[in-house]
């Protein structure tokens, strides 16, 4: 794996010209032969932070890893890496002598790349133009010995930048999740990204409302934190489809901060059996 923002002065123009190419198709017969392996890839989206994306993310890998998939799960926010830390993970990724990562292997079934496996300071901020983070991206999807898999959850920032944009345009055959919760603040911002995926052909594979109402511990109430039904009603008027409504629970919290997600758990819990009805939704849509 190679430095994406090191550059090379020791050859002329015209000889960095012909390396850079070289490098560029090498790199091109690798992320084909990688994606090849793959069968089913998910770019999971939010329009606005704090819709508890990555956390969803994480949580459903690990269901799929639990069901017998084989499953891949990358990080791409750059900036703002965090999957590892929910997924328990540390020290850095480890490198054949060709120069091919390995993946983090919380169980069997499930890989995991992140950026914060990559950095000797966790704390370090990582401070890339948007060329450079393309790289990384582009060498995480080619570089990475992810082997034959069932699905690669991709969990990219915020927003409708550079990250989302670079995996559109590397993995052709992805198809989005969006992620929001029902505030119209957030719904404002989905919508954003439901047209930045129309804008660059990325099928949309479905929209997930996140931190909807819950029954109270106490009383067995509805609670609604937001309001209800606002992703259901984004999905009908925008034309793609609602794969479900998983409720508010703050030990979804607790477990990613302690890295055991709380899918791990299995059934009996509100939000890991609306979890596993948003993934059996996914599974059967592909």
């Amino acid at each position: 794996m190679t430095d994406p923002t090191q550059k090379n002065t020791s050859c002329g123009q015209a000889g960095c010209s012909s390396s850079v190419g070289n490098e560029q198709a090498r790199q091109d017969r690798q992320i084909e032969s990688s994606l090849s392996k793959i069968k089913h890839k998910i770019l999971v989206m939010s329009g606005k932070g704090g819709v508890g994306k990555s956390s969803l993310s994480t949580n459903i890998a690990m269901t799929l890893s639990l069901k017998g998939f084989k499953t891949g799960l990358l990080d791409v926010d750059i900036h703002g890496p965090s999957i590892a830390g929910m997924m328990g993970l540390e020290g850095l990724l480890e490198i054949t002598g060709d120069r091919k990562v390995i993946p983090k292997k919380p169980n069997e079934n499930l890989s995991v790349v992140s950026m914060q496996s990559l950095m000797q300071d966790k704390d370090q901020a990582v401070i890339w133009r948007g060329p450079a983070k393309t790289g990384i991206i582009r060498q995480f999807i080619g570089d990475v010995l992810w082997g034959e898999i069932d699905f690669l959850i991709v969990d990219a920032p915020p927003g409708t930048g550079d990250e989302p944009l670079s995996v559109a345009q590397t993995i052709s055959d992805a198809k989005s999740l969006i992620i929001t919760t029902p505030q119209e603040i957030a719904l404002s911002d989905v919508r954003k990204s439901i047209n930045f995926c129309r804008t660059v052909n990325l099928e949309i594979l479905g929209l997930v409302e996140n931190m909807g109402p819950f029954d109270c511990p106490c009383c067995g109430k509805k609670i609604k934190i937001f309001k209800s039904d606002g992703g259901r009603l984004t999905a009908k008027n925008m034309g793609v489809d609602f794969l479900g409504s998983i409720p508010f629970d703050p030990e979804v919290v607790k477990t990613c901060d302690s890295g055991k997600p709380i899918a791990q758990l299995g059934s009996g819990n509100g939000f890991v059996s609306a979890l596993q009805n948003v993934v059996k939704e996914m599974v059967g849509k592909l």
